[in-house]
């Protein structure tokens, strides 16, 4: 192991921690000074901003020729969020679940991952052609569109009887501190991963694995961190949001945008991966719906879910 992608990969570890604090108040405060729904900015901002690695990664991967690293990256990544980071936050702090809100974003995150799983079936062992990259970056700009208009038309309300004792932050201020956040995730996300990377490939691990576990999982350390910081202040609702909108994300525009570049193979293995994060979904809503709240239990139960998957991609 080489001592100086030990220092990177601590680096960008501390640099994730302290830069989603920033982020997650940044972001939550210019919510509501726009009076728009923390949802809202949770599917479309947050998750975007976190999500930056894996679209990095992703068109990285596609100039270089490594269509399947793309791939085992958005949906390893997509895993980790779904089933450990998900389950990991409702076992220390339960989430409170608005389906009705939620139900929109949360059917076209199931249609993305099943449109995908069958587009893996019909081209299993080849390359996913390019005008189905293309559909899936139509889907995602249709689908932003009606997001933010639907934001636009129904904004929050202010009571007028609720008074703020603190002293209100100025917008710009907050929009700043915002992009600092998103910025120093991003650059604190690449150190992760790129050392990561190399401390795991010196020790033999193969690029296959190595997209599906380090790569994957390094790359979604912003949604961990934002979320865990999230949940912590009470914001589950944001932290819902923001990782659904990421892995709306990671499907429509990191594969869309990498499959254009360059046509995306599809190796065997990814078929499982699939099946994994398919059932995984669908577990989340029923989880979610018995009660509309994610509890301890079922948060255990995830993390177990995610736990088995990651020792049979090692194993096999």
């Amino acid at each position: 192991m080489r001592a100086f992608d030990i220092f990177l990969l601590l680096l960008g570890l501390v640099l994730l921690i302290q830069s989603a604090k920033v982020f997650v108040d940044a972001s939550v405060d210019i919510a509501k000074r726009l009076k728009i729904p923390s949802m809202v900015i949770g599917l479309t901002v947050v998750a975007m901003g976190t999500s930056a690695p894996e679209t990095v990664i992703g068109v990285s991967a596609a100039i270089g020729g490594s269509g399947d690293l793309a791939i085992a990256n958005s949906v390893g990544a997509n895993l980790f969020n779904l089933l450990f980071i998900v389950g990991f936050c409702a076992l220390l702090y339960p989430i409170t679940v608005k389906l009705k809100e939620l139900s929109r974003d949360y059917w076209v995150s199931v249609s993305a991952t099943i449109l995908l799983f069958m587009m893996v079936l019909v081209w299993g062992g080849e390359t996913i052609p390019r005008f189905a990259s293309f559909i899936f970056l139509v889907c995602f700009v249709v689908y932003m569109f009606v997001v933010v208009r639907h934001a636009l038309k129904n904004k929050i309300e202010e009571d007028e009887g609720e008074q703020d004792d603190a002293k209100p932050k100025s917008l710009v201020r907050s929009i700043f501190f915002a992009i600092l956040g998103a910025t120093l995730i991003v650059v604190g996300g690449q150190l992760t991963v790129t050392s990561a990377t190399n401390l795991a490939l010196d020790i033999g691990i193969t690029k296959r694995v190595v997209g599906l576990t380090i790569v994957a999982m390094g790359t979604s350390l912003p949604e961990l961190v934002t979320t865990l910081t999230a949940c912590r202040k009470g914001e589950g609702e944001f932290a819902l949001g923001f990782i659904i909108g990421s892995s709306i994300f990671n499907i429509m525009f990191v594969l869309g945008l990498a499959g254009l570049i360059t046509p995306l193979t599809v190796d065997s293995g990814v078929k499982f991966d699939m099946a994994v994060l398919t059932a995984g979904t669908l577990t989340f809503f029923l989880f979610a719906q018995s009660s509309e709240r994610l509890v301890r239990l079922e948060g255990l139960a995830m993390v177990l879910m995610y736990v088995a998957y990651m020792t049979a991609v090692v194993l096999i």
